[in-house]
């Protein structure tokens, strides 16, 4: 099973849900939720090299994907899911994942 580490509140988290609602090879883990959800999450972004361009960009790195062997990855391609479209990176002012503001 694919996990896909992200929240409700992120509107390319958004777009990735809505593409795997009910297909039971993802499992969505809210890390906004739970904070045992957030630490699995931080533990993992702290360790990868995956996630170097998003903090550098001060970017969360959501969503991640972790393959079933292990691998890390940011991209929806990599697990055969749709990147986000323009009409998806509309958001409200506060509905966004960064620490500037600008997006996931």
């Amino acid at each position: 099973m694919i996990k896909i580490y992200g929240m409700k509140t992120c509107v390319h988290c958004q777009a990735v849900e809505r593409q795997i609602v009910g297909d039971d090879r993802f499992e969505f883990i809210d890390i906004g939720t739970y904070v045992g959800n957030m630490k699995e999450f931080i533990r993992l972004r702290d360790k990868s090299p995956v996630f170097d361009e998003s903090k550098a960009g001060g970017y969360i790195g959501i969503p991640c994907f972790v393959l079933e062997d292990g691998t890390i990855t940011i991209s929806p391609e990599d697990v055969g899911l749709l990147p986000n479209s323009d009409e998806e990176e509309t958001e409200e002012e506060g509905d966004n994942c960064s620490i500037d503001g600008k997006g996931c």
